[in-house]
């Protein structure tokens, strides 16, 4: 899938490099759930557009939770997130506020391979930010969604990352509802895709300064990617939660450029008393 790159970031320059865009609702959000929607409506469900990915199964990821964003102005966007115990997601900070649009109400869907139908839908307003989290540099771009307690067979939380490992040279998977191309390539079904996770240093030869010490990149050699509508998903090793999908470059998905996550790690303490 080329799936899910959040593509947020600076509205202002911050160095000499501008490679991101923060203003996820207005410019990627708003138009992926409105086309998600409309390729469900049309029941679409043929799998052969997803690029660099392959289409997941009901059950396969279990922790993966779809987000329905609800804007306060009435619109609505989507994003990612990923369960953490029965009653705990984590997602992108962008995906709640970005500066410039704040959300007024989630929809959580667990358990279901197409977003606006099936699976578990909870709904809930009850989100906590990391206050640190800067909506120009998009650093610490990570929050805590609180629902209802949940469980089924196609329900399970995930691990968190913990300690000193960088993970480089790992093949991790993304998942997500998001683009499965630049121009076009939006699906009805949940995909996913594996990604080999690079050093901070590579990938700010293409971000510069707004990579720190708690970002995470991964290469998209191959057409292979996060992109628009995936921000927040999860990036994990096996049953253990890596990343939290953050941003891309702002020139697409396809021209690869690497894409950056919140790493886990760096944000395990500020979870789990939030838990």
């Amino acid at each position: 899938m080329k799936l899910l790159l959040v593509v947020v970031g600076l509205a202002v320059a911050i160095s000499a490099y501008e490679p991101i865009n923060n203003d996820y609702h207005n410019t990627i959000g708003v138009f992926e759930a409105a086309r998600i929607k409309q390729a469900e409506e049309a029941a679409d469900f043929d799998g052969n557009r997803i690029v660099g990915g392959n289409a997941a199964s009901l059950g396969q990821f279990p922790y993966f939770g779809g987000l329905l964003i609800t804007l306060q102005d009435g619109r609505q966007s989507v994003c990612g997130s990923t369960l953490i115990s029965n009653n705990r997601l984590v997602t992108a900070a962008h995906c709640w506020t970005t500066g410039r649009v704040q959300a007024r109400q989630l929809t959580v869907v667990l358990g279901s391979v197409t977003l606006y139908s099936g699976g578990v839908r909870i709904n809930t307003s009850n989100v906590r930010v990391h206050p640190n989290f800067n909506v120009n540099t998009v650093a610490n771009d990570i929050a805590v969604i609180i629902i209802s307690s949940v469980s089924s067979n196609n329900i399970r939380p995930i691990g968190l990352a913990s300690g000193s490992n960088q993970y480089v040279g790992a093949w991790a998977t993304a998942v997500g509802f998001g683009r499965t191309s630049d121009s076009s390539g939006v699906s009805s079904n949940l995909r996913h895709v594996s990604l080999q996770v690079i050093t901070n240093e590579v990938c700010r030869n293409t971000f510069g300064s707004i990579i720190i010490s708690s970002t995470l990149c991964i290469t998209t050699v191959n057409g292979r990617s996060t992109c628009g509508g995936d921000s927040g998903g999860p990036l994990a090793i096996g049953n253990v939660l890596i990343g939290v999908t953050s941003f891309g470059h702002r020139s697409g998905c396809a021209r690869g450029h690497p894409a950056a996550f919140a790493r886990v790690s760096s944000f395990n303490s500020w979870i789990r008393n939030n838990m």
